[in-house]
């Protein structure tokens, strides 16, 4: 696992590629997939690389307007959205499964955030069930589930999580 570069966005797009073939993620294949991950709110963004390919991705965003996890963990503890970070873009190659890439992955983004005095957020659209089945693994918190806005006539609901407490 490593820090992403621009030099890693073709292979983040190849593996992204067979994500969105297998699990459909991201739901809407994004016109600019390497612009896409590479979102201008993001902060930090880290590859797991398996003998020398990358195959998975995750990246640390600021809130943004409409992000409803930030607004719930804020809601919930007081604190202001300014101190969350938005975990995202995180996808696992299918043939890499089954070896801790995604919960290795997450580890390290939330260990980043944390450095930054940040509180690790999520959303997750309802239908991921493996995504939500690792987040819940992993000890994070369900803050609610909301509905989105995904375009003037299209609503898609979503699970909102926070990492656990330190401890």
């Amino acid at each position: 696992m490593r820090r992403r570069d621009a030099s890693d966005l073709d292979a983040c797009v190849r593996a992204l590629t067979e994500v969105h073939a297998g699990d459909g993620y991201p739901v809407d294949w994004p016109e600019h997939p390497g612009a896409w991950l590479n979102h201008p709110s993001q902060f930090a963004a880290w590859v797991a690389e398996r003998d020398g390919v990358v195959v998975g991705h995750i990246a640390l965003s600021r809130s943004g307007e409409g992000d409803a996890a930030p607004a719930l963990w804020s809601r919930r503890t007081g604190a202001p959205t300014a101190g969350t970070a938005v975990i995202g873009r995180l996808f696992v190659a299918p043939g890499a499964r089954g070896h801790r890439v995604g919960a290795r992955l997450m580890e390290q983004a939330v260990r980043d955030a944390r450095e930054r005095a940040l509180h690790p957020v999520l959303d997750v659209v309802t239908s991921d069930t493996a995504a939500v089945a690792l987040y819940e693994r992993l000890g994070w918190s369900l803050l609610g589930t909301v509905d989105q806005q995904w375009g003037p006539a299209r609503t898609v609901t979503v699970h909102c999580y926070a990492a656990p407490a330190r401890g």
